[in-house]
Formats: structure tokens, sequence, C-alpha cells
């Protein structure tokens, strides 16, 4: 596959560095001619200096080959002006358009063909409002991804001393729970990761990754670590795109407080919002935390474009009482350095974002593509498709399907209901599969194993 990428920025350059193990043909195009190359120098990518949307450079860029041109500058503008360019002088068939602003994104009339040939948008504010959300609405949850319109999650939590299951085998789930189905997908023990069997014993400070119905996560995750209580007051710091999204999003159900250093926006968010405070100041004044009680916060969002103001701020809140703290880091290299000291979540939008790029980039019917670990691993959901002379699995039990090592099945959707992988389940068409991904080199042998086989009989 042939990929144009537009922006070398945080989002294009992750996006890129993450694509390139798996034999497609990347070409990044950026005004920044220093940044391309050091990229460059990593990355066994073509590079073009120019402007995104213009003719010349997107020819040079090869846009009249491409499969697939994603639109990442920092300009709503200039990516859908290039989308545009594309395909009226290139006929590229699909083109993915990241916008920010929510003006453009309320009139779906201005995206087809016969307007501004728009195939996905990617808003990154919204995947991570969304993001933060699940955060806060499974307590004690490290991450929280949905699959197959939210009938399945996967959900990693570290497993601490006091939880139920440490220091035990995972088949005693069953016993402990049992009348949850769960599967375990994954296990990450000092940053290498442990493909699960039913003797494998969960330790304390385990990264463990588990996949189930949407209705019993909140009671395996007390399994593995005791139970924080449920949310009730949320602070958070910085009311931009994002702490302006998440505070309308959870103030019909929590007492959200929200600082912001800006007086306008302040003004701005005071007429936005119904219930939520709105404070003007600064989110790393300690007397102003003290003032509005942090130590009765139950989770402290730092969702400034400042990291260095999000880890001070967090860091702070967590050492005056905050319970919990989620931090926004735009440096993807200080998610580790932070996280599991004071700052209980790090979250990278880059990462995040890179996600929701996946879902529309992957081949065949593989969606719902989720990074993990760093871009080291992978959770997707795939559709099954054709019948037993045209697909390699419909037919088959699980057990008997030739899955690429370091792949493993967690569950299937079938219509409405969710069949935890066992080794006797057999594929229908029209199932979809959640595999996760340990070894992301392993994608594109997944992807030909589901693919459906045309002219098969």
């Amino acid at each position: 596959m042939k990929i144009v990428i537009l922006g070398a920025g945080q989002v294009g350059g992750s996006l890129a560095e993450h694509l390139i193990s798996e034999q497609t043909d990347i070409t990044l195009v950026d005004q920044n001619a220093d940044r391309l190359r050091d990229l460059q120098d990593r990355l066994d990518i073509g590079i073009v200096v120019g402007h995104a949307s213009h003719p010349a450079v997107l020819q040079q860029a090869g846009a009249e080959q491409a499969d697939l041109l994603i639109a990442a500058t920092n300009s709503d503008e200039i990516n859908m002006v290039a989308c545009q360019v594309a395909f009226t002088l290139f006929k590229t068939p699909k083109k993915i358009a990241r916008l920010r602003a929510t003006s453009y994104l309320q009139k779906e009339a201005l995206f087809s063909d016969a307007a501004i040939p728009i195939d996905a948008i990617i808003n990154p504010e919204l995947l991570v409002t969304g993001y933060v959300q699940r955060l806060i609405h499974y307590p004690g949850a490290l991450q929280v991804l949905n699959f197959a319109e939210g009938k399945v999650c996967l959900v990693a939590v570290k497993a601490y001393h006091g939880g139920a299951m440490v220091d035990h085998e995972l088949r005693d789930i069953t016993q402990h729970i049992p009348n949850v189905e769960t599967r375990v997908a994954a296990i990450f023990r000092h940053d290498q990761a442990i493909l699960p069997q039913a003797d494998t014993v969960i330790e304390i400070d385990d990264e463990v990754f588990f996949i189930a119905p949407k209705d019993a996560i909140l009671p395996i995750i007390n399994e593995m670590r005791r139970l924080d209580n449920p949310y009730r007051h949320i602070m958070i710091a910085g009311g931009g795109n994002i702490g302006g999204r998440l505070a309308h999003a959870l103030e019909g159900d929590y007492q959200v407080k929200i600082i912001e250093a800006n007086y306008e926006r302040c003004r701005e968010l005071s007429e936005q919002l119904d219930h939520s405070i709105v404070l003007h100041g600064n989110a790393s004044d300690r007397e102003l935390l003290l003032a509005e009680d942090i130590a009765e916060i139950d989770v402290f969002c730092a969702l400034t474009n400042n990291d260095e103001a999000n880890i001070m701020s967090s860091m702070l809140a967590k050492r005056l009482g905050a319970t919990k703290v989620i931090t926004l880091i735009l440096k993807p290299a200080y998610v580790d350095l932070v996280q599991g000291g004071p700052i209980d979540i790090a979250i990278s939008p880059q990462q995040i974002t890179t996600g929701g790029l996946l879902n529309h980039v992957r081949s065949g019917d593989i969606s719902n593509v989720y990074p993990l670990r760093r871009g080291l691993a992978e959770a997707m959901e795939v559709a099954v498709h054709g019948d037993e002379n045209s697909s390699q699995v419909i037919g088959k039990r699980l057990d008997a399907i030739p899955m690429p090592d370091e792949v493993t099945v967690g569950a299937v959707v079938r219509g409405p209901t969710v069949l935890i992988a066992h080794d006797d389940v057999v594929l229908q068409a029209d199932d979809h599969v959640i595999l996760f991904v340990l070894d992301k080199s392993k994608t594109q042998e997944v992807e030909a194993l589901f693919q459906e086989k045309a002219g098969r009989s």
C-alpha cells in the first residue's frame, strides 16, 4: 500500500513510525526540512519538503499513485484543500483529514465527493475526551477500549496488593466470579509481554489486559485490585477544546470544576456549561487548589497543551490529596517517565489519534484498531465474511485456525451475543473477532488469514 502523509508533526510522525514495519510505501510531506530528515534517518520513508496542499508538492509526493492520503497538518483548512486537490487532480481513492474545529464537524453536508471529498475525519479532541470519559466511568482502569459498538471492552488494570486474584492462577477467575465470562488477553510484567496460560499466576504490579462484556468490567476490576469508590468530584485543569468538551460530557453525572487561566475563555465556558463551576486561575496555584477542596477531588485531570504545566499541577494536586490524577502528555517520550508515581495515568493524544487513524488505514475488514504499549502491540476487531469455501476461518474451531504466534483471540461477537474465546467456538460468517496482537509485525498475517478469497469455490 502506498500512503502519503501530510504533516510530520507528532501525529504524522507517529503514524509513519507505526506503519513502516508493515510493508507500506510511505511518503511524508512537511515544510520543516530538518524534521523530515530526522524522521528519514530513523525510518525507511520518502520525504517531500513543501506546502501540503500545493498541487506540485502532492504530485511530487506521489498522490496520483497513492492508495491513501492522510492530511494531518496543524491546519484544518490546509487538510481540507489538500484532500480536494488530491481528489480533483490525482483521483486519490481514499482521503483522511484531521479536523479540529467543531463548526466544520457540525456540517456533514460539507464532506462528499460533490463538496469537499474527505472519506473519513479524525478529531483528536473528541477521541481524547471519550478516552478520558471511559477512564472516569471505570474506576481503577488504566485503559478502556470499546469494540463491536460497545458490546465488549478490552480493559487494562494494574494488579495491586489486596486484589483477590493476585498470587492466584488465571484458571481461578471462574471461582472468584462464577457468573462472569472473561479472558485475559495479555499480561505485561516488567515491560515484557506474557502470553497467558491457565496456570499463569498474577503478580503484584502486573499490567493485566482482559476482555469481557461491557457490564462485566467492574466486577473483574475488583478481582485484580482494590476497587476504587465510584467517582463523584472531578476537577479539570485547562479549559481548551478537550477540557471544555470533557466538562460538558461529565457535568450531568458528576460535580465538575474547571480551572482556566484565560479570563475570556472562562467567560465562554461559563456560558457553554450548565452545571460545572468555572474558576479563573492557575492549576498550579496551591492556595487555589486548597480553597477548592482539592482533598475531596476524586479525579484531577490536567488537560492543558503544556506538558510541564500538566505534570506540575498533577503532582501538586496528588500531594494535596486528590485521589487520582490523569495527565495529558503531548511528548510521547514523557508518558512512561511520569506514569506510575504521583501521576496515576498519563495519556498520549498522539497514540489515541493514531489509533483513530489506523481504523481507516487497515485493509480488508479490520476495524477498531488500538495501538498498545507505545505501539509495540495492537488490539483489533476483524469482521468475518464469506463462506467455508472462500474463508480460511469460517466453520473452524478457534483451536484449528492457524493463528500467527503472539496473537490471541479474546472474544467473538455474534449479533448481540458476546462469546468469550474458547477452543470449541466455531466461527461463522459476520462474526466480529477481537484479537490481541503482541507483536505488531504479525498484523499483515492476521489480515491475510481473515481476508475473504475471491473466486474460490
